[in-house]
């Protein structure tokens, strides 16, 4: 699926939660809860309209200088020694 094949897809979709919402103020009335629904559809709009052109080259994932090792090395025994004691003491 292309960027703009996402983007569109969201709009349609957004659409239809706008249609929702609508629904949903017809029977609710314009309730705070229902004016902040409207709102959180704006501002999905906009961030939509904010996104501008995907980056060339772009590949979604972790930035491989962010990850951290994680050994296989079994933890050292003494870290758990008072684990149960704590866990009684917070009952």
């Amino acid at each position: 699926m292309s960027s703009n094949d996402a983007v569109g897809a969201t709009r349609e979709a957004l659409t239809t939660l706008a249609a929702a919402v609508l629904r949903i103020r017809n029977e609710y009335g314009d309730t705070l809860g229902v004016r902040r629904l409207t709102s959180d559809i704006d501002r999905l709009h906009a961030d939509l309209d904010e996104l501008g052109d995907p980056k060339p080259g772009h590949t979604p994932g972790v930035d491989k200088d962010e990850l951290i090792a994680i050994p296989d090395d079994p933890y050292d025994e003494s870290m758990w020694q008072d684990a149960q004691s704590e866990a009684q003491h917070a009952l």
